[in-house]
């Protein structure tokens, strides 16, 4: 037979389970309705503020400007390109205005005037010689080898910034490149 005192402690624990078990229901819905609720909030802090901007109220609002771009100063950047084998190697243009820390792009064509395929490498070179530590390329043809098949002509990007760092004296800078075959790597003729 049961026991009337432990089928009674079976019920007050039963009892007690349900409420345990319905207030953790509870605390468990309100945890989750209190996450997605930060997210509105989130947004309206981040906006008020500034940090962290997630999305704007309008389409036609412009992307931010780079605030590290030195506006009061302008540099003048000459291209010059060399060519040591038998290709075409220039510049497109032979210079640009920059300011410091903006971003810009030249392009580079070089042309094999070969009947054999040719391995070939840039080397830069910057005058005055104290720009180099300040002429930072994000994209550059000499960071690889490059293959230039039979008479074909390929441009080449560079992009690059001038660091805000420069000397205030620096007002021109000339970036150069040297082209040339690189030696044992071409294909010999058939």
């Amino acid at each position: 037979m049961d026991d009337p005192a432990d089928s009674a402690k079976k019920t007050l624990l039963r009892k007690l389970n349900g409420q345990m078990l319905g207030k953790l229901l509870v605390i468990a819905v309100l945890m989750l309705g209190f996450g997605y609720g930060l997210v509105p909030v989130y947004k309206q802090i981040c906006e008020i503020t500034g940090v962290n901007f997630l999305t704007p109220k309008d389409s036609t609002v412009e992307a931010p400007t780079n605030s590290q771009v030195d506006k009061t100063r302008t540099i003048t950047v000459e291209f010059d390109g060399n060519a040591h084998g038998p290709w075409r190697f220039r510049p497109m243009v032979s210079s640009m205005q920059v300011h410091p820390g903006e971003m810009a792009q030249v392009t580079y064509e070089v042309v094999n005037t070969q009947s054999r395929k040719m391995d070939a490498q840039a080397i830069p070179s910057y005058a005055p010689q104290q720009a180099a530590a300040f002429f930072k390329k994000v994209e550059c043809f000499c960071f690889a080898q490059q293959t230039l098949g039979p008479n074909e002509a390929k441009q080449m990007p560079v992009v690059f910034y001038i660091d805000p760092a420069l000397p205030k004296d620096v007002k021109l800078i000339t970036l150069s490149y040297t082209f040339f075959e690189i030696a044992g790597q071409a294909d010999k003729p058939v």
